[in-house]
């Protein structure tokens, strides 16, 4: 049973030591743990320090792509290298090493195929009220979008079998702690949360600028999901507001007319007759949307397949050439 931990990392070198020093050597039940940084366009040292320090490989980026991208970069490298779990952390030492045994755990006992670690949200001293309160309605958002229980969506500290891991996509450029959640929601992969310990604060978060900028890409990538999806079901709740608000206009205009009063109310009418014709169109949008996820299921089936054939010709080489599938990696010895 093989263990990689992966920490993407953006001008990292002066936190690194920390996060790396806190990783377990040893866990019960796994044979082998190896360590893999994404140097997602580092400007610093920060590649000179996973040297030192001992990462088994190094996947590079020549110029900064965002965290989706490196998380993909980092999950296809290590399928490649022959990972059957596949952790994900953070370089800024946020979350303690210590519980990465706790994250596996349900793996290795085929309980779970993706495991996310719940944050003491309540208990973190420096975040602040509001962004508690965000944290909190973010993940109920984002239960409710992927049907499932997760009670700390923003989470980027989890675990993910290796059947998990080829099938998992991320589109937006942003993040991928809610769009995988999302997916894995809606393709009925199992999931599940453990409590996990987070340490003191290195440095202020890069993700975002401010809060309301988070909330506002997040909710982009919640809404663009979910219409990924269920889009039938985003367009038929989105088509009843205007087909009902006819409705209800019409039959007001029906009353007038049996009661003889339709003077002045045609523009009742012809206002109700344009808001369930757009009804009527955005629930005919959701039926080709849902065709169009269909197929786009199909093809999530063909691309599971042949990233699977792929992984299996190169599980467990060194040698293998990460610069066929990124924009510059290889393992650093």
């Amino acid at each position: 049973m093989k263990l990689i931990i992966q920490i993407p990392c953006y001008n990292e070198e002066e936190t690194l030591h920390l996060a790396f020093n806190d990783l377990p050597r040893h866990i019960d039940g796994i044979d082998t743990i190896e360590y893999l940084i994404i140097n997602d366009g580092s400007k610093d040292g920060t590649v000179e320090v996973a040297k030192e320090l001992g990462f088994h490989y190094i996947v590079n980026f020549k110029q900064n792509k965002g965290l989706a991208k490196g998380f993909m970069a980092g999950l296809d490298a290590c399928l490649h290298l022959g990972a059957d779990i596949i952790v994900n952390t953070d370089a800024d030492n946020q979350y303690c090493g210590a519980d990465i045994e706790k994250l596996v755990r349900p793996i290795l006992n085929n309980e779970a195929d993706i495991v996310i670690g719940e944050r003491p949200i309540d208990q973190t001293e420096h975040f602040s009220w509001k962004k508690k309160k965000f944290q909190h309605l973010g993940s109920w958002v984002v239960q409710v979008a992927s049907s499932s229980d997760i009670p700390d969506a923003p989470s980027g500290f989890r675990a993910y079998s290796r059947e998990a891991a080829l099938r998992l996509n991320v589109t937006n450029s942003y993040t991928y702690t809610l769009e995988t959640i999302i997916q894995a929601g809606q393709d009925r992969i199992a999931m599940t949360s453990v409590p996990i310990r987070t340490n003191p604060e290195t440095r202020p978060s890069r993700l975002f600028s401010s809060m309301w900028r988070y909330m506002k890409r997040s909710a982009t990538v919640i809404i663009r999901s979910f219409i990924m999806y269920r889009p039938l079901r985003f367009f038929t709740i989105l088509g009843c507001v205007p087909f009902l608000a006819g409705v209800a206009l019409g039959i007001r205009y029906l009353v007038y007319l049996f009661a003889g009063q339709t003077a002045g109310h045609i523009q009742s009418l012809i206002l109700a007759a344009i808001l369930i014709l757009m009804g009527f169109q955005t629930f005919v949008t959701g039926l080709v949307s849902d065709i169009i996820a269909a197929n786009r299921k199909l093809l999530e089936d063909v691309q599971y397949r042949l990233r699977k054939l792929d992984c299996a010709q190169t599980d467990g080489d060194g040698a293998y050439d990460f610069s066929s599938q990124l924009p510059c990696a290889g393992k650093e010895k």
